[in-house]
């Protein structure tokens, strides 16, 4: 089917942040990556949105059968100049994509060069990344909304976050929240819900799996300061508790920088009163044993012994030291 003036099918490869130029092709050629085992993925949704998006572009079907599969498929998606890609699954199935189709920037922010457009409909639990571009929670009317923007040539750049070579869309991390994504993590095959996240929060404080050690922010024209755990927002809400928000930054969003979050002590008060003020409101918080900032270029954190270090809700691994940055206009996501 031809669809004229589609988003972005071919971009130049550019030296300077900020949005390539765009050519168009008549007709679209697109790539659904299905996570199976996603907590909400249904053969029937699956079908669904498969014939759906093959009534307007050349579609091909790819569901993901081990870790790192969605990833290697959004880079060779790259590589051939397909025009979309979209992801079917969790925040997981999202980041892999997007890791995929930035993957030969080589964390490289000025080495972006052409890059498919990104399609997201979701089918996890948390869909942190969709719910904050407006995608609802449900895949039937996410589908529905990708078809009228693709009919509409609807889109949108969004800036990324970026750490130690791995890219991130809403949050990243050092510390206590690292270490509950790695006790989630062991229960694979387990639905992720609300209250297994709970339960690994209680359990990573009492007994954070590699201690607490310090760790030091360092932050452009400030000076250095002590923290015991650290959040990184690239947008807001840092996350969700069930359907209920967590914001930790809500001045951090797509167009944005980063948003520091860290705490210099984790005492029960500290902890209870943050934690409310992240469930119940989304002004600003405050407090003596708080370091927060919005809209930052860079962070770095350095640990005195390896820490847990997550995006996007993965378990990357243990580190001493990350460096973060904030890349405008990354990427472009059809929405």
């Amino acid at each position: 089917m031809l669809i004229p003036g589609v988003a972005p099918v071919t971009m130049r490869r550019r030296k300077v942040l900020g949005p390539p130029e765009v050519t168009y092709s008549a007709v679209m050629r697109a790539i659904l990556v299905v996570n199976p085992q996603a907590t909400s993925t249904t053969a029937g949704g699956r079908d669904v949105l498969a014939h759906a998006l093959a009534s307007q572009v050349k579609l091909d079907v790819v569901e993901t059968d081990y870790r790192g599969h969605a990833m290697a498929v959004a880079r060779s998606a790259a590589r051939d100049g397909i025009d979309l890609v979209v992801a079917h699954g969790g925040d997981g199935t999202v980041n892999e994509v997007v890791n995929g189709l930035l993957a030969d920037a080589d964390g490289d922010p000025a080495e972006i060069g052409p890059v498919p457009a990104l399609g997201v409909v979701p089918g996890g639990s948390a869909n942190v990344f969709a719910r904050a571009l407006g995608i609802s929670a449900d895949s039937f009317e996410a589908t529905h909304q990708l078809l009228n923007a693709l009919e509409n040539d609807r889109s949108r750049r969004v800036g990324l976050g970026l750490a130690d070579g791995h890219w991130f869309t809403f949050n990243a991390g050092l510390g206590w929240d690292a270490d509950v994504v790695g006790r989630v993590a062991k229960r694979r095959g387990k639905q992720t819900t609300a209250t297994l996240y709970l339960r690994a929060a209680v359990r990573s404080y009492f007994r954070p799996p590699l201690g607490r050690p310090a760790l030091t922010i360092r932050i452009p024209g400030e000076d250095p300061v002590e923290a015991l755990t650290a959040f990184v927002s690239n947008t807001d809400p840092w996350s969700y508790l069930g359907e209920r928000a967590v914001h930790l930054n809500p001045g951090c969003s797509f167009e944005t920088g980063l948003g520091l979050f860290a705490l210099n002590g984790l005492g029960l008060p500290t902890v209870f009163k943050h934690v409310r003020q992240a469930l119940t409101t989304k002004s600003n918080q405050r407090g003596r044993r708080l370091v927060r900032h919005d809209d930052l270029p860079m962070i770095r954190i350095d640990a005195a012994e390896p820490v847990n270090f997550q995006v996007d809700g993965d378990l990357v691994g243990q580190r001493t030291r990350v460096e973060f940055f904030s890349v405008p206009n990354a990427l472009t996501v059809i929405v």
